[in-house]
């Protein structure tokens, strides 16, 4: 049987060669995608690097360390608490001691040459416990001096004076040494007594004394660590930071490795099943000739397996080139960490082979069935013309996959709508439309064709006529060229219709809860405003501030997990004048240093009653349900007040503007506090769209690289299948040209068929989209978001203009190629 196989895959390689590229591109990305996720299991392991020469760290517990019935669980407390100053008292009466405070800083006009995001201020003497060492100078003596960090292209030298904005406010200071770069930060030094000045708290304390001594002392304050070997990596800049810059990385490969097996499957499947359908007459014949069911069936498995073996092998090798590009590129875009490469375990290579032979072997699942079916007589008296009808399986499966799916989704709508908005719904649920309208496109092709095609069937001239007919009559073609358009199409208006849909929604929002005339942050994200420009804005005749904090509370959710929920600080009198919450239960003016404001996704939601959490600094306290928001697009979170935000600074101020007082008067004021101090003052039009811009950049970018691969899928499936099919029709194109239809009105007649095929499918594609768009607008109202659906038409249009073009070239092509030998002796061939 396997020689059989081989002799029919070297008289048939057209239509083998399609299936070849669509499984040697699917394992290849495949195998791509595989070692690229296995990069991001483990994380770099680096040793301290902030306090590396340290021998004791004292610092606030940075974890959250909770004992239940199944363990302890474990999660990062957002604000540590700081030394205290009685603390570091009584530890310098066990050696000497280095107070750290770390604030943030920018030199205005200069550059310095680090290699961490964001400048921070420490002072100098904590700098012997780190890797800072002097390179050109001395240490700060006085209130204005600091040492920088120079190289990598620093533009500030020893003996310049530079302009630092700091907590404190704006000044001139002078350099007088500088040090080399560390790379986890970029650092500016300044003296002990101007470091506290500038941040009074102690973030850290440097001890050189015995470990058990210092233990002994810390042990007596609650919510401290003592940090030595390797644990002193607890106190370096964001710690977790490396493992956090994979866990997108690790998404965004999985996903995309899960619809490059899902879109293999399905075009290689659509392509068995019609190379199948194309050799009825040639199985027929093995059947006349003795053949049994279960040896045609054993003979299409052969072909599977040799082209799965085959292009796997193939597929692997695109892996191991593709997969360091991949990775340079995802770094390039800033996807994942500059560090981020490709290692060297090689069972993702193993993966990739297993699965693109299984894909191969469950394509022709369908296929071999097909043709195990076929009598010795039955295909040599059928027609050319398919009847549409459907086996009791196929209609089986294709129900199932549409019922689970509307099941999956009016159970969702029900029951949770917030889980409709989650990324795994909202790619499963378009697969699963996929598969059913794909398993019902014998029955859908023929109605929707004639739809489509009624106006130009219409028109003068046969070209429409003889394109519905001949798109009506061969169903099987019809469907397998529209497979891969139907996917593509509905991927595309799906998955980026969905999100666009969600920044959308989250924008309405903000835009309708926001009602403040000007948004004020720090000029870097995630740093605090400084205190006396808080305190400035506060002086601004006829402004209304609302100064509030970004915090956090964890609870513990069915006594077994810790659950942490972002949250703000506001002083409930103040955020009320510049906002609108969207509030189901309660009010905003009950919130109080007892209470706190949750929403409907919490466990808690029935206001006054009393619910324990931990602040993020790790306190734990019995709070009152003062009022419960709306669940929304999931960001609307916990509400407190200032004394339960964890010792959190204010790293946000909404203004409004009331009485007598111009918007302008107001504006030129904040400006000139915000020169003063680096803060960074926005209208509340220009906030938003700020906002807005940054909302899913890398996520968008992660699904155009999905909707790619896709793409790519269509080209080879449309190729492919084309060329199959119009090599079937060369007779049909030599009676049309014998019955006197010029080369070009026969070429002409095959390019339009092939833009119907893909309109067909662009419909059947459209409507999988449109439903799942429906079920996203469905589970927004349902939370109280009203918001228009956003579809994508630049990328639908895009989609289905390269499908357009790659159905009419390969149609064409071939055909035209058959035209070269004279209609008479084509009429005559024989298969």
């Amino acid at each position: 049987m396997l020689s059989l196989a081989l002799r029919g895959m070297r008289t048939r390689w057209v239509t083998f060669v399609g299936s070849f590229l669509a499984l040697a591109l699917g394992v290849g990305i495949v195998a791509t995608t595989g070692m690229a996720l296995a990069a991001t299991f483990d994380a770099p392991r680096h040793g301290p690097e902030r306090f590396a020469a340290a021998p004791v760290v004292v610092r606030g517990e940075d974890r959250l360390r909770v004992r239940t019935p199944i363990g302890v669980r474990t999660r990062e407390l957002t604000s540590p608490r700081p030394v205290p100053a009685g603390l570091a008292t009584a530890l310098a009466r066990l050696g000497r001691t280095a107070e750290d405070r770390t604030f943030p800083v920018s030199v205005a006009g200069s550059r310095l040459g680090g290699d961490g995001g964001g400048t921070v201020g420490h002072p100098w003497p904590v700098a012997a416990a780190t890797p800072y060492r002097l390179a050109s100078g001395r240490p700060p003596a006085a209130a204005g001096e600091v040492v920088v960090t120079a190289g990598n292209g620093s533009e500030v030298r020893t003996g310049d004076r530079i302009r630092v904005v700091t907590p404190a406010g704006t000044a001139v200071r002078t350099v007088v040494g500088t040090v080399r770069p560390a790379g986890f930060e970029t650092a500016l030094f300044f003296t002990a007594a101007e470091a506290a000045r500038i941040s009074p708290v102690i973030d850290a304390l440097v001890v050189h004394a015995d470990a058990a001594a210092v233990r002994a002392v810390v042990d007596r304050e609650e919510r401290m660590a003592v940090l030595t070997g390797d644990g002193r990596r607890r106190a370096d800049p964001d710690p977790d930071r490396d493992a956090e810059a994979l866990t997108s990385v690790n998404a965004l490969l999985g996903t995309a490795a899960g619809i490059t097996a899902f879109v293999a499957v399905f075009v290689v499947a659509s392509t068995f099943s019609f190379a199948v359908a194309q050799r009825r007459r040639e199985f027929g014949l093995l059947r006349t000739a003795g053949a049994t069911p279960g040896q045609v069936r054993r003979m299409v498995y052969a072909e599977a397996v040799v082209i799965g073996v085959l292009a796997s092998a193939a597929g692997c090798r695109l892996g191991v080139l593709g997969a360091p590009r991949l990775a340079s590129w995802m770094v390039g875009e800033q996807i994942a960490p500059r560090w981020f490469a490709i290692g060297g375990p090689s069972w993702p290579l193993h993966t990739a082979f297993w699965t693109g032979l299984a894909v191969a072997l469950a394509g022709a699942v369908a296929a071999s069935r097909r043709a195990g079916r076929v009598g010795p007589t039955e295909a040599l008296r059928e027609s050319a013309v398919d009847s549409g009808s459907m086996p009791l399986s196929r209609v089986l499966l294709g129900a199932a996959a549409l019922l689970t799916g509307a099941v999956l989704l009016g159970t969702a709508l029900v029951q949770d709508p917030g889980s409709v908005l989650k990324r795994k719904t909202y790619i499963i649920q378009p697969m699963l439309l996929i598969v059913g309208f794909a398993l019902f496109a014998p029955v859908l092709v023929r109605p929707v064709t004639r739809l489509l095609t009624w106006l130009p069937a219409r028109l003068p001239g046969a070209t429409g006529v003889l394109a519905r007919e001949n798109a009506s009559a061969g169903l099987r073609r019809t469907a397998a060229i529209a497979a891969p358009v139907i996917v593509t199409v509905a991927l595309a208006a799906s998955l980026l219709g969905t999100t666009a849909t969600l920044e959308e929604a989250r924008a309405t929002e903000v835009r309708t809860q926001v009602t403040s005339d000007f948004v004020i942050t720090a000029d870097r994200e995630g740093a605090a405003l400084p205190p006396r420009f808080v305190e400035r804005v506060r002086r601004i005749p006829g402004a209304v501030v609302s100064a509030s904090r970004s915090t956090s509370v964890t609870v513990l959710e069915e006594g077994t997990a810790l659950v942490g929920s972002e949250a703000r600080a506001v002083d409930p009198a103040d955020a009320a004048a510049v906002s609108a919450l969207p509030l189901v239960a309660g009010s905003l003016a009950g919130l109080d240093d007892g209470s706190l404001v949750v929403n409907e996704e919490w466990m808690t939601t029935t206001v006054g009653e009393h619910v324990g959490v931990w602040l993020a600094d790790g306190r734990k306290v019995t709070l009152r349900v003062a009022a419960v928001l709306s669940t929304g697009t999931g960001d609307n979170g916990v509400y407190v007040t200032p004394r339960n935000a964890g010792g959190a600074a204010v790293d946000r101020i909404d203004v409004k503007v009331v009485g007598d007082t111009g918007r302008p008067a107001v504006a030129a004021r904040l400006e000139a506090a915000g020169r003063a101090t680096g803060a960074k003052v926005a209208t509340r039009a220009e906030w938003l769209a700020q906002s807005h811009r940054r909302t899913g950049g890398n996520t968008r970018l992660g699904m155009l690289m999905i909707l790619l691969i896709a793409l790519v899928y269509t080209g080879i499936a449309l190729a492919n299948t084309q060329v199959m099919a119009t090599s079937d029709r060369v007779r049909d194109l030599a009676v049309l040209r014998l019955a006197g239809a010029t080369k070009a009105q026969a070429l002409r007649l095959v390019g339009v068929e092939a833009l119907v095929v893909v309109a067909v499918g662009a419909v059947l594609g459209g409507a999988v989209a449109a439903l799942n768009l429906l079920g996203v607008r469905s589970a927004l109202r349902l939370l109280g978001v009203h918001s228009a659906v956003v579809t994508p038409w630049d990328a639908i249009g895009t989609v289905l203009a390269v499908s357009a073009l790659l159905a009419v070239v390969f149609a064409v092509l071939p055909a035209s190629l058959a035209l070269r030998t004279r209609p008479v002796e084509l009429a005559g061939t024989r298969e």
